[in-house]
């Protein structure tokens, strides 16, 4: 089993120390609200930011670029999963008691956690998400991110985990959501796309955004003049975008394209 020092020379002790101990000086309502964002708060708000994230892809790009996003952001929450998973067996493993074991004089706002402490989950889960939404789109996944953050500080103050569980969970849920995107994006993306193609596909592309490489042509836009020499059609803009030949990505902000 591996072993974490616990002792007061510790710098990990120190900082739990002073960060929990900003509990003692707090108002009452204070400590309430930050036990509230720790439990409910922050996991609301990821599902917010998941949500505005959709809407700004479904509309922004090419059809091709919002598949690719939109397989992201399914891949988002699935590498949460995925990460609290792994997880398990890692506490296992290290098997470090939560902070109020050896650590009596904690001001513990939080009841009900028993179970081992590395990794933090709440930590792991908010990363992961917040990894898996900046590979879709950098603002937005920049806002989740500041917002993984603002959990693990909320674990800590709340005395339920020491930094470095929360640092583990941040590593942990980072890792998963980078190393297993282009496994869950070759898996994803073809789901996606047929559902594009579907009567569902608003759920990918918004009628309000232009045409994109998946849509074809209006056969009603060739004219006269949109005949060559020997009485053929000629091929319209769109076709050629169809093959993805110089295809430009008007949405700079979507990575996982």
């Amino acid at each position: 089993m591996a072993v974490l020092a616990l002792d007061g020379s510790n710098p990990d002790v120190s900082l739990l120390y002073d960060i929990n101990g900003l509990a003692h000086s707090a108002p009452s309502w204070f400590d309430r609200a930050v036990e509230f964002l720790g439990r409910y708060g922050i996991t609301l708000a990821l599902v917010v930011t998941v949500l505005a994230c959709w809407l700004a892809v479904r509309r922004r790009g090419s059809v091709r670029d919002s598949v690719s996003a939109v397989a992201g952001l399914i891949w988002a929450p699935l590498a949460a999963g995925a990460a609290l998973l792994v997880n398990i067996p890692v506490r296992r493993f290290v098997a470090r008691p939560r902070p109020s074991v050896d650590h009596k004089d904690l001001d513990v706002l939080v009841s009900g956690h028993h179970g081992f402490a590395f990794v933090s989950g709440q930590a792991t889960l908010a990363m992961a998400i917040g990894v898996g939404l900046f590979v879709v789109h950098r603002k937005y996944g920049l806002a989740a991110i500041g917002l993984a953050v603002v959990e693990g500080f909320t674990q800590v103050y709340v005395g339920v985990h020491y930094p470095t569980d929360v640092v583990g969970g941040f590593a942990l849920g980072t890792a998963v959501a980078l190393l297993l995107t282009p496994v869950a994006m070759a898996l994803l993306t073809p789901l996606v796309s047929a559902l594009a193609a579907s009567g569902a596909g608003r759920l990918v592309r918004s009628r309000r955004a232009g045409a994109g490489p998946l849509e074809t042509a209006d056969p009603a836009d060739a004219g006269e003049g949109g005949e060559d020499g020997e009485g053929g059609a000629r091929p319209h803009h769109a076709d050629t975008r169809e093959l993805g030949v110089g295809d430009p990505r008007p949405d700079d902000t979507n990575l996982a394209a």
